[in-house]
């Protein structure tokens, strides 16, 4: 952190707020519910003869892609958005928050204006897996990014909350835990998503039980965190204001 954001006065830490916006906490809830939804989607496709409403899906993920692609945007062209201590954030969290919502909004779309079609093919897993496929050269690029993202929070302890901040504050003389924490669900999101691609080829293969695995746990946990930072940051606001 820059002297210009943390002045360590002796009242404690203190936070320069008007130079350090922040908002991953709606965009790890939207990040949460958007992989648990992708999950749940894909579990219905594979399920043999299971009823799908496509405009449900369309709105639901609509809904997450706006909140997504909006937040998403903004922080990524926004260079630095908190310029005074979390640069990285732009990299972080902005950029895997826009490309997701991108996606959930083409596939939105899609199941707006043809997802009654996709729902009543006999054959809507190998339709499915041929629309999908061009897309997902970028689905798996977003993995190896994801891991790339794993390692800098490993090296460089990225997501290390100070004892201002409360919970997570506690475990401030351990900053290893929380971004091994953190660092591991970049790591399922991107196991998933590299994956992604050859679970299109084997629809009912292992690859598509990794996937749904991963995906789970990280979405699970990404939505629960993201529940908990709205306490947590609130908290860390208040006690360095």
């Amino acid at each position: 952190m820059s002297q210009g954001a943390y002045n360590l006065a002796a009242s404690g830490l203190k936070i320069d707020w008007n130079q350090m916006p922040t908002y991953n906490t709606i965009m790890s809830v939207a990040a949460g519910a958007g992989l648990l939804l992708v999950v749940a989607l894909g579990w219905q496709l594979l399920s043999p003869g299971r009823r799908i409403v496509p405009e449900a899906w369309a709105l639901a993920f609509g809904a997450l892609a706006f909140v997504l692609i909006t937040t998403g945007l903004h922080m990524t062209l926004t260079w630095p958005l908190a310029g005074q201590g979390f640069p990285f954030d732009n990299i972080v969290f902005g950029e895997p928050s826009l490309g997701f919502g991108v996606l959930l909004a083409c596939a939105s779309l899609y199941l707006w204006k043809r997802g009654a079609a996709l729902a009543e093919d006999p054959d809507r897993l190998i339709r499915t897996a041929g629309l999908a496929s061009p897309i997902s050269v970028f689905v798996f690029g977003m993995g190896l990014a994801c891991f790339g993202i794993a390692a800098a929070g490993w090296k460089y302890t990225l997501f290390a909350a100070p004892p201002e901040e409360p919970i997570s504050g506690e475990f401030a003389d351990h900053p290893m835990l929380e971004a091994s924490f953190i660092s591991s669900l970049y790591v399922l999101v991107g196991i998933g998503a590299i994956l992604f691609p050859l679970a299109l080829l084997r629809p009912n293969g292992w690859p598509v039980r990794v996937v749904g695995v991963a995906w789970t746990l990280s979405g699970l946990a990404f939505l629960f965190f993201g529940g908990l930072n709205y306490f947590t940051h609130i908290g860390l606001i208040v006690n360095t204001m």
